[in-house]
């Protein structure tokens, strides 16, 4: 993803799926994962689970930030990147 004109990592970490967890309070992961999959997500979802990955991938920012960013493709390249990020995070490997 790029914010601010810089290409950011992100990545769902245990640490960043707490924090994930703790940001939205209410329901569960699988609610989220549901949400995404049925198209019933909100822009909140999105901004918690782009902040989550970011931070998963060592950025230092929080959601504050991120709402001043410039974000590459708006907010539908970030519900994209979210949507992304966590289908990865719950992917089943495949066999080795």
């Amino acid at each position: 993803m790029v914010i601010d004109g810089k290409r950011r990592i992100m990545r769902l970490t245990l640490g960043a799926l707490a924090e994930l967890e703790a940001e939205l309070g209410e329901g569960s992961l699988v609610d989220l994962v549901q949400r995404f999959e049925g198209g019933r997500y909100c822009a909140r979802d999105v901004l918690a689970l782009v902040v989550a990955g970011l931070r998963g991938g060592g950025w230092r920012g929080d959601a504050a930030d991120l709402r001043c960013a410039e974000i590459e493709g708006g907010p539908l390249a970030a519900a994209q990147a979210a949507a992304t990020l966590l289908a990865r995070a719950f992917a089943t490997p495949g066999p080795e």
